[in-house]
């Protein structure tokens, strides 16, 4: 075998990345990806950062090195298995061995049961992954949660409906991986969280179709918890006591699908509430086409618990709502869209409404979104859960999990096109306001900038070989000022292929 051969196979071994689509004649493929940024700031750009599935990181200069294989194949009888298999070796960031990915999932028809750590878009309102800032309950800002989830991925056409009325939906339970991390992050005298439970679910309907009428209407819900877990407080001789022992037997699992009020063995606001931290969103698109044009609007209502889950305290004020418009292919620009974001509301500072309590008084509002009393925060290894023009803990510098503005008003921009069948681009603009929390106002409102510039380059002459330059630059009184750029270098092909190269190149020799 040649010193060529060798260096391949070692390339393939040592540097990485996920798996995705493959060729019809091969069940095992890999992604290799090597990338590294570095800024003048004190934090990195915050588009460098964000929405890359938590393998990235806030200092200035970071990078890593991944690899990974998917193995994927059609059964008989509408079966199908996929798995992979992700690791990164890092710098700069929250660890330094990272296991992105580990996963199986197994398929029936349009009904799927997924096992493991996985990248997942964000679901189930369908957002553009390349221009959206994301979504507001969980997306790919955070790095992913292990968990079995099934799931119908794609609308399905319900029976006798004609194709008129879809739906598509999932269940999961998980648990957080970030309790190293959250240990040593947090400083003497604070919280953090140990052994914290997952759950989501959601449900979405879509009305059309799309051979007789060129419109589609789709609304649904998605709730998220976080359940079950440690509370501890972090000593000066760093060692940590136990404050809260949340329950995770059957019951809580049962009161996580079905939010409930906790029992003798919660805290007193689980307890008056709903025992764990519940969030969630409600969900509309429209989506319009024409001849070659698309044409998409939707809302996502963001609520925290009850409050603002439905019109009891007034009309929504909070959420993101967004218009995104693909163009007939061309040239220069493939989509363009626009969101609007505010988490300002958050019902109010404070709410007196019913008589009820040991108090006397039922108080609501003031939500404080993101945070929780007993879980600190919808984080996990740092990294926010939901849109990043929330800045999460990880950028605190007092060892505290916990988001110091959540609320913020924020419009963003994001542009692609496709020049050629080799190049791509893609701009990012957002500008927010942020105003901290109501109970920790920041001294002032303050004003953030954040923009990425992006082009790729996928010769043709190098089949399955890609390389992205970006440059990200902010300005602004809240996260300050960085400048700074990134450098991906990746490799997909297959497997399969790659035997049978190598044993060609044998034979030759």
């Amino acid at each position: 075998m040649t010193y060529k051969c060798i260096s391949t196979w070692l390339a393939m071994l040592c540097l990485g990345g996920t798996m995705h689509a493959q060729t019809a004649d091969s069940i095992l493929t890999y992604r290799v990806e090597a990338s590294g940024n570095v800024s003048n700031g004190t934090y990195a750009p915050l588009w460098l950062t964000s929405n890359r599935y938590g393998l990235s990181s806030v200092e200035p200069n970071s990078g890593y090195v991944r690899a990974g294989i998917n193995f994927d194949k059609e059964l008989r009888h509408n079966w199908q298995i996929q798995a992979g298999l992700d690791v990164a070796a890092t710098a700069n960031q929250t660890a330094d061995f990272v296991i992105q990915q580990a996963f199986a999932d197994f398929s029936w028809k349009f009904l799927r049961l997924s096992v493991g750590s996985k990248e997942r878009p964000g679901f189930p309102l369908t957002k553009n992954e390349r221009l959206s800032s994301g979504m507001m309950v969980e997306g790919a800002n955070a790095r992913p949660v292990p968990q079995v989830r099934g799931e119908i991925a794609e609308y399905v056409a319900i029976p006798g409906t004609k194709g008129w009325l879809s739906l598509k939906g999932h269940l999961a339970y998980g648990m957080f991986t970030d309790n190293g991390w959250q240990e040593s992050f947090v400083s003497a005298g604070n919280t953090y969280g140990k052994n914290i439970y997952y759950h989501s679910k959601s449900l979405m309907f879509r009305i059309g179709n799309r051979k007789k009428l060129p419109a589609e209407f789709e609304f649904g819900l998605l709730m998220a918890t976080q359940f079950a877990g440690d509370q501890l407080k972090k000593k000066s001789d760093g060692t940590s006591e136990l404050i809260t022992d949340m329950p995770d037997g059957l019951k809580s699992f049962f009161k996580a699908f079905v939010p409930m009020s906790g029992g003798s063995d919660t805290p007193w606001g689980d307890q008056v509430n709903v025992e764990g931290n519940h969030l969630g969103s409600w969900n509309f698109a429209i989506n319009y086409y024409l001849k070659d044009w698309k044409f998409r609007a939707y809302l996502e209502h963001f609520f925290d618990d009850h409050s603002q889950m439905f019109w009891q305290y007034g009309r929504w004020k909070d959420g993101q709502i967004g218009i995104e418009i693909t163009l007939p292919k061309n040239r220069w620009v493939s989509s363009i869209l626009w969101e609007g974001m505010s988490t300002k509301d958050q019902t109010g500072p404070i709410l007196y409404d019913l008589f009820a309590g040991s108090l006397g008084y039922q108080i609501s509002a003031g939500d404080n979104y993101y945070n929780n009393y007993c879980y600190q925060a919808w984080q996990h290894w740092g990294q926010g859960m939901g849109n990043p023009l929330l800045p999460g803990p990880i950028y605190n510098k007092d060892g505290k999990i916990t988001f110091k503005s959540n609320r913020v008003r924020a419009n963003h921009l994001g542009i692609e096109g496709n020049p050629s069948d080799e190049w791509n681009y893609r701009i990012l603009v957002s500008f927010a306001r942020h105003w901290g929390t109501y109970s920790t106002p920041l001294d002032k409102q303050r004003k953030q900038f954040s923009s990425l510039y992006e082009v790729t380059y996928s010769p043709q002459w190098a089949k399955g070989w890609s390389t992205s330059v970006s440059m990200g630059l902010d300005r602004g009184n809240y996260l300050g000022n960085s400048t700074g750029g990134m450098l991906s270098i990746k490799k997909t092909g297959s497997i399969k292929l790659m035997i049978i190269k190598w044993k060609l190149m044998s034979a030759r020799q």
